[in-house]
Order: C-alpha cells, then sequence, then structure tokens
C-alpha cells in the first residue's frame, strides 16, 4: 500500500522518538506490532507479506535488475528489517493512540532504568505540536517531586507552544510562560484553524484571564468569581497569507515602501479586490460551522495581528473590528461572517496603518492578520442587544481635575451599550470619566456641565434590522430597563435628582447617565482597582483593558468581561515640572488650569494656529475638511523643527463641525496638540484619555492640552496670535487661500529671537506657555 501523506505528521512524530533509542528501538517497535497484532489492525501474516512486497518494489527503485546475484542474504535481511520498521510506524501512527505509544516508550525505559528520572529526549523547537502536547501532559500527571525534576522541561516546552501559537515577542512570552499552562494552550489550540499565531489582541486577552484567574490572599476579591471572557474562536495569522495567495494578492505586499500619497491613492482599489476575494474552501467550512455553533447570537469580528498590543506599539484602533449581527439565515450570517474577515483583512493595507508602521519603524515587519471572532455581550432588551455598561480602564490616570485624585489607582471611560462609544472620540456625545482613587468626583461642576458632557447617544444591534446603530438614549431605554437607577440620575431642570424609585411615569427624555450610583456601589469600584493592580504586577507595567459589565441580582453582583488587556505604549506620568517663579507678564503666551498633565516642552520654534472663531465661521464642509489637509501638508513641511498645534474644540473628531478631522499622519510631528474651548468656537475641547486618539497621542510623545480662553484664570495673548506675521505661505505657497484659517507663528522672528517653552504641572494644575532665550 502507498503512505498517506495526510498521516504524515503523526508518524513523524513517532519516528522522532524513536530516533532518541537506536537500540532499544527494536524492542520498542517489536511492542508496537504486538499491539497491532493484538488488536486486529492487521494480522502477522498479512505484515510480513507486505514487508516483502514492498521491499522487492525498494529493490527494483534502486535499480537491481538481478536481485538474486546483486545482494547478498545479510542485505536482503537489512532491507527487510527497514521497511519492517517504516511499516510498523506507519500503522501505528495511523491506527492506535500516540498515548499508547508513548507507554511503550516508558515501560521500556523503566526496565531499563528503574528509579531514574524522566528526562525530555527530543528537541522541541524541532518537534511536532502532537508530541509536544503529548509530552507536557505526560510531565504533568507525574508525581510532585516528579513533576518538581522536570519543570525545567515543561516549561521549555510551554515557551516553544507559545512561540509558535501566541506571540513571540519576548516581553509577552516572559509573563506568559508564568502563567499558561499545557491544559491552557491545549484550549486555544482547540479554538483556532488554520496555521500560524492568533495575534496580539488574541493574545493579551488570553494572559489577562489567566492571570486574573489565580486568586491571591492580598486580593480584595476573589477575582476568579468575577472576570470571564466571551466565546472566542482563532483564525491563525497564516491563513491571511493563504487568503493573498487565493486571490493573487500579494503584489500589494510593497504598499508599506510607497510614499503616504501613493498609498491613500491605491487604498480604495485594493479594498475592493480584497472584497471580491474567495476564501480557500476548509475557511468557509470552519466559518460555516462555527455560525451554526454560535446559532443566532451577535458576533464582533476582531482584528488581531502579529503587531497588535505589544509591548512597545498597541496600534490601537488601526485595524478594523466588525460587528455581525447574525440574524439571519444561515447563508446570510455566513455571508456577513466572510465580509468581516475579508475587511479586517484590507485593513492590514490601510493608509493609517501602514503610515504608523513608517513612523515607530515596524515597515519592514511581516505583518500578518490574525482574526479574533467572539460572542458579544451583553442581552436582549426591546428590540436591541447591547451591554449594560462598556468602557475601558487605565492602570495609570494622567489627568488630575482634583488634587485628592491618586495617579496610581486607575482611570475609566464607560458608557452605556457597545463600547464603541469609549474608545473613539465621536460628535456631541462624551463617555462618563472615572478617577477610581475618587469615583464620585467628576472634572464637570454645574449641573449644566453634567448635563452637556453626559451619553447622549448608545451603540446597539438592532435584532429585528439585523444591524448595527447608533440611536438617542431615549429611543433605547426605558424606565423598566432592569438596574436603570444605578446607570442614570433624573433630570429636574435645575438639578439632578439619584433614581431611588423609578416610577412608570417617568419619560425617557428625563433620564440623564450619570452612573452615580453604580459608582458608589464599593463592589464595583474596589473590583476594577483590583484588576488593574493585579494585572500591573503580572506584566511589570501599567495595562489598560476594553471590557463589559454585567450586573447580578445576586453575588458576586459584578461580572466582568474582558475583552482585551495590553501595556500602556509608555509611562504616561512624568516627573514634575515647574516654571520660573517670575515671568514677565508681556512674555506669557497662554496659560491652562484645568485637565493640566505632566511635561515640559521647550525650544518650540513654530505655533500653527487654526483660529477657532474663524473656523466656526466656515461656511462649507469642504472647507473645513480641506483645513485639516492643509494642517497634515504643514505637519510634513515642519518636520525636523519642534512646533505646536492650537486649534478649536476637539481635534481628530468625528464631526467636523466640532474640530479639525485630523488622523495620526497629520499631526505625528507636532509636540503638543491644543484644544481650544471658547463661546466662540462652539466646540469644546474633551478629555480624550482612553480614545485610540489619544493613544495615538501617547505613543508619538504629543502632549495634549486643553485651553479655555474666557475663563478668568486663564491667559490667552490674542495680540501674539492675531498680529504675529503669518508663514503659512513660505511654506505652503498653494494653500494662499486658506491663510485666513491657518496661521503659522515664527517665534523666534516675533519674539526677537527666543523661542516659546510650555511647562506643564498637574500637582499644581497649572500649565503656562511662555517666551525665553536659550544660552545656545
Amino acid at each position: 500500500m502507498d503512505y498517506d501523506l495526510h498521516h504524515v505528521p503523526k508518524v513523524l512524530s513517532v519516528y522522532l522518538k524513536l530516533s532518541e533509542y537506536p537500540i532499544l528501538a527494536r524492542e520498542i517497535r517489536e511492542r508496537m506490532r504486538q499491539e497491532l497484532f493484538a488488536r486486529g489492525v492487521i494480522t502477522p501474516e498479512q505484515f510480513e507479506r507486505e514487508v516483502e512486497a514492498k521491499a522487492l518494489s525498494t529493490q527494483e527503485k534502486e535499480g537491481l535488475s538481478q536481485p538474486l546475484m546483486q545482494e547478498s542474504p545479510e542485505q536482503w535481511a537489512e532491507r527487510k528489517r527497514i521497511v519492517r520498521d517504516h511499516l510498523t510506524d506507519f500503522y501505528f501512527a495511523l491506527n492506535l493512540p500516540y498515548t499508547l505509544f508513548e507507554e511503550i516508550v516508558r515501560s521500556a525505559l523503566s526496565a531499563r532504568k528503574p528509579g531514574e528520572d524522566i528526562v525530555l529526549t527530543f528537541n522541541p523547537e524541532l518537534a511536532p505540536w502532537d508530541m509536544l502536547f503529548a509530552q507536557a501532559e505526560e510531565y504533568e500527571k507525574l508525581p510532585p517531586a516528579k513533576q518538581a525534576q522536570v519543570r525545567h522541561h515543561l516549561q521549555e516546552i510551554i515557551v516553544v507552544l507559545i512561540r509558535g501559537m501566541i506571540s513571540d515577542q519576548l516581553g509577552f512570552v516572559g509573563v506568559a510562560r508564568e502563567h499558561f499552562d499545557i491544559s491552557d494552550l491545549r484550549e486555544i489550540h482547540s479554538r483556532r484553524f488554520g496555521r500560524g499565531k492568533i495575534g496580539g489582541k488574541a493574545a493579551g486577552m488570553m494572559l489577562a484571564y489567566k492571570i486574573l484567574q489565580e486568586n491571591e490572599s492580598d486580593d480584595p476579591l476573589p477575582l476568579s468569581q468575577h472576570v470571564v471572557i466571551p466565546d472566542s474562536y482563532f483564525i491563525g495569522a497564516d491563513v491571511y497569507y493563504d487568503f493573498l495567495a487565493h486571490n493573487e494578492l500579494f503584489r500589494f505586499s510593497d504598499q508599506k515602501y510607497k510614499t503616504r500619497e501613493e498609498i491613500e491613492a491605491d487604498y480604495p482599489q485594493i479594498r475592493q479586490l480584497f472584497m471580491r476575494g474567495r476564501f480557500p474552501d476548509y475557511v468557509v467550512y470552519n466559518l460555516a460551522m462555527l455560525i451554526e455553533q454560535m446559532e443566532d447570537s451577535p458576533l464582533i469580528v476582531r482584528s488581531s495581528s502579529l503587531l497588535e498590543d505589544n509591548f512597545g506599539r498597541s496600534f490601537a484602533g488601526k485595524y478594523e473590528s466588525v460587528f455581525c449581527p447574525n440574524q439571519g439565515t444561515p447563508v446570510e450570517n455566513l455571508k456577513a461572517l466572510l465580509n468581516a474577515v475579508r475587511r479586517i483583512y484590507a485593513s492590514t493595507l490601510n493608509p493609517d496603518a501602514l503610515f504608523y508602521r513608517q513612523q515607530v519603524g515596524l515597515v519592514d515587519y511581516d505583518e500578518r492578520m490574525a482574526v479574533l471572532i467572539q460572542k458579544v455581550e451583553g442581552a436582549r432588551y426591546g428590540r436591541y442587544f447591547f451591554p449594560t455598561v462598556a468602557g475601558v480602564a487605565f492602570g495609570r490616570n494622567p489627568f488630575r481635575w482634583n488634587r485628592r485624585i491618586r495617579r496610581e489607582d486607575g482611570f475609566l471611560r464607560i458608557v452605556c451599550g457597545l463600547g464603541t462609544r469609549a474608545v473613539e472620540r465621536v460628535a456631541s456625545d462624551y463617555p462618563r470619566m472615572v478617577a477610581l482613587s475618587h469615583p464620585q468626583l467628576r472634572p464637570e461642576v454645574t449641573v449644566a456641565e453634567i448635563k452637556k458632557y453626559s451619553q447622549h447617544f448608545m451603540d446597539v444591534i438592532d435584532l429585528e434590522e439585523n444591524a448595527f446603530k447608533t440611536l438617542p438614549i431615549s429611543e433605547v431605554l426605558g424606565s423598566d430597563y432592569p438596574f436603570i437607577e444605578l446607570l442614570a440620575s433624573l433630570d429636574e431642570g435645575d438639578y439632578i435628582q439619584p433614581i431611588y424609585f423609578m416610577s412608570p411615569e417617568v419619560t425617557p427624555g428625563k433620564l440623564v447617565l450619570t452612573f452615580d450610583r453604580l459608582l458608589q456601589e464599593e463592589t464595583f469600584t474596589t473590583l476594577m482597582r483590583a484588576i488593574l493592580q493585579k494585572l500591573e504586577r503580572a506584566y511589570g507595567c501599567p495595562v489598560d483593558i476594553e471590557f463589559t459589565v454585567e450586573i447580578l441580582t445576586e453575588p458576586p453582583w459584578y461580572i466582568i468581561h474582558l475583552l482585551q488587556c495590553r501595556p500602556l505604549s509608555r509611562q504616561v506620568v512624568e516627573a514634575e515640572h515647574r516654571a520660573p517663579s517670575y515671568i514677565p507678564s508681556e512674555d506669557v503666551i497662554f496659560t491652562s488650569a484645568k485637565l493640566v498633565p505632566d511635561g515640559l516642552v521647550s525650544r518650540i520654534e513654530y505655533v500653527v494656529y487654526v483660529d477657532p472663531a474663524r473656523y466656526a465661521q466656515i461656511p462649507d464642509y469642504t472647507t473645513k475638511l480641506e483645513i485639516g489637509r492643509v494642517v497634515g501638508r504643514l505637519n510634513k513641511k515642519l518636520e525636523g523643527h519642534r512646533y505646536i498645534l492650537i486649534g478649536p474644540g476637539r481635534w481628530g473628531s468625528a464631526n467636523i463641525d466640532l474640530g479639525v478631522r485630523v488622523s495620526y499622519a497629520d499631526i505625528y510631528n507636532t509636540s503638543m496638540l491644543i484644544e481650544v474651548g471658547s463661546a466662540e468656537s462652539g466646540g469644546m475641547p474633551e478629555v480624550s484619555y482612553g480614545t485610540h486618539f489619544f493613544q495615538d497621542l501617547v505613543e508619538a510623545n504629543i502632549y495634549p492640552l486643553a485651553l479655555y480662553p474666557d475663563q478668568p484664570d486663564t491667559v490667552f495673548n490674542r495680540a501674539f496670535f492675531e498680529d504675529s506675521p503669518n508663514m503659512l505661505t513660505a511654506f505652503l505657497p498653494d494653500d494662499e487661500p486658506y491663510a485666513q484659517y491657518v496661521k503659522v507663528i515664527d517665534v523666534r522672528a516675533v519674539t526677537g529671537g527666543r523661542l516659546l517653552e510650555v511647562v506643564m504641572n498637574a500637582e499644581k494644575e497649572k500649565a503656562v506657555a511662555y517666551v525665553r532665550r536659550y544660552d545656545d
């Protein structure tokens, strides 16, 4: 019979193992044949007939035309012995479990070496994964004394599996090997299809979950009872290559080396080609089985590239995640799921992602995209599906809007509904920001501010229309929503009242999402602090997580569904900086006394100023959109110079009326991004900490700062901004039509050779920008 190549990996496992015992292998194979005969796989007579037939065949293949004369009896016996060994390995691997083979080996060894330690007898780096799993599971079955003797072998196997299946980033591996056991890795392996790693996002979630399942005596709560992860499955990163090969898309692999303009021009066509791409049959089959298994549960399909959520760069928001409501027929649901994967694959070549890689020194990395498919956490309410609470949590709070706040206790951004509104800067809407050291202290003070800076819209899945939607709070939540009293307060006009009893007569329009009573629940806030602190201890640095909250009517009261975990991109809290005790008033350009981070930006040569009042008066969308492009062009021209950006409202907002629309690619060279909130501009700054936009600022060492010129404790030197000559056309002659909105100020030219310095002190809640002379 011919060898079935489908079974070669298992045969290889047997062969590699036996190669470690060149003498004992004969005895082991004899026992293997006895098992084959005893279990009726093949009779001894049939086996020997096949040995002779194959031996004769090998003589012909080796060119022996007269084998009786050309080969001695000793050579013929050796030929049959070799063929007999190969057939033994083949039949055993094809028909009997690998664990039985291990038992035979172990039995043969114990007869030779009674009382001696069990050791690792093969190179894990070269062995098949099935062999690694089997050996590690055998080690874990040993009694404690024996386990201690082979712990180093077991850890080597675990590290090899982590690097092959999850991540080869050494920072991650160093943490993961202390927490994953072989059963964890076996579970991940069983939920992956296709070859390759499961990617950074999936890896971070799995590791954080494992850490939080390990209860410790100093945990304030039994975290293992409070933390779960969604039902999750993984498409291996190498499937991305199969997709490229299947659709002849490898020709776009060099996009990352093109200019930004070329990348932007090519991407629409590339995306269309990806969306028309066909998947290999095994991918379609596995996704169809997954759709059947998930039934009608809403799904989210998330990017999990090899570069995401690593120990240096987070890639926050660079690749797509797609909600699949999953409420159609199986065929419709499968089509939607395949399209979601196509969108994620296409996003590997989107301009923001490629430009980001160019800027952070990862352009030469072989980026492959794994995919994480999860059930959406939440519950049905009416026709809508959404979690009660979703958000992001950070192990450090760089903004202290009150001196009582402790940075090290962490920070939350929470919303009701799907968590997309917690991680993106969205139009005219705000999450609740929570300092975990003092959860009930909020940045807003007045009733009007609390109402304005609250959540007005929520993201949900409409189960009846099979669609993701953004809707006003009043259209989704009613007085009968479970736990509404923990999420909302009542708008009574000139005051906001907590809900202690919800009357059916209360209209949804009176609900204000304050989350006040939830944040009064010590169990919840203690739980969030404990999660962040435990993960920080394990990682050796602060982390950020994405999560949803399930509220129960009995202990443990709160369940945190962990969706993502990654190390903070860098230490976001810096050493304290102090401004000089005396600065002449004429040298002060601006000051700020609200939401000030710690930092120092010196030797600023240029200020790029988008006039808030004039921006607000721009009547057409096209011009406002072009302002962002002008900023992007200036960003390239000012490379090598230190400059800061100052402009209206909310930089990077999806609503172009609230602020200049820019992306990371438009601002990466600036040293500061200053948001001006004033009555004339109509837009107000937002504490964007926790959004993907803010992550870009952090990683690029760009300081965000809010500036309120109309407040009495703020200095804003209007003469400096309004009377200084505009150097825009010196850098961009073709953009003269936009000079009335965008001004470039040459600081050295207008201050007699001096430069600008900005000192930010969070402890004193004070930032001051002033001009000074430098000795060199």
